[in-house]
């Protein structure tokens, strides 16, 4: 159980039954009163914000959350099979769930699937995965007009920036916390 000074931005509260994340907080102590806590939650189901002021001396329930292994299978078009790789069972999460995170999917990625009460409602990829470049264009000496990178298609369909000496077939680095290019990858 939290307490209201033990709010702050990240920490994920439950609140009617729904598992909140916190994600501005300000805290304020006029002349005269209780101190205020004012915060921006989203809800970690729905994903809908809103506003919300907390008086000291309120309390909020921990959200019963668990995070579980589980790799990438395949998609349906509208939902992604994930399977736990210690239990073997299959959780299917909808493509609102999975978010951003369908642009660095491919099959057999292992990432961290959040559950709230045994149903899945988000995932997190590891911060690297390697991808293959299926689309690029070569780059023409003398090119200088797009600088020094052009733009290529991974395996997933994501379009991403890379340096003009990576070539159709090679494999790349992406931070999938930016979408961005970091470096090649020998085979």
């Amino acid at each position: 159980m939290y307490l209201s000074g033990d709010l702050r931005k990240g920490l994920k509260i439950e609140i009617d039954g729904e598992p909140y994340i916190i994600v501005q907080f300000d805290f304020v102590k006029p002349g005269k009163g209780q101190a205020l806590y004012k915060c921006k939650l989203k809800n970690m189901v729905t994903g809908g914000q809103f506003d919300r002021t907390f008086r000291s001396g309120d309390k909020f329930n921990e959200a019963n959350l668990e995070e579980h292994e589980m790799e990438y299978l395949y998609s349906d078009g509208t939902n992604y099979c994930f399977m736990n790789t210690s239990t073997y069972d299959q959780e299917f999460i909808s493509e609102d769930q999975v978010g951003e995170a369908r642009n660095f999917l491919k099959e057999n990625t292992v990432c961290n699937v959040l559950f709230f009460k045994e149903k899945p409602i988000g995932i997190t990829l590891p911060i690297f995965i390697d991808l293959k470049i299926v689309k690029a264009d070569p780059w023409a000496k003398g090119d200088t007009a797009s600088g020094d990178s052009k733009p290529a298609e991974l395996e997933t369909g994501y379009g991403v920036l890379v340096p003009t000496f990576v070539e159709e077939g090679e494999t790349v680095r992406i931070d999938t916390r930016t979408g961005e290019y970091v470096e090649r990858v020998k085979e």
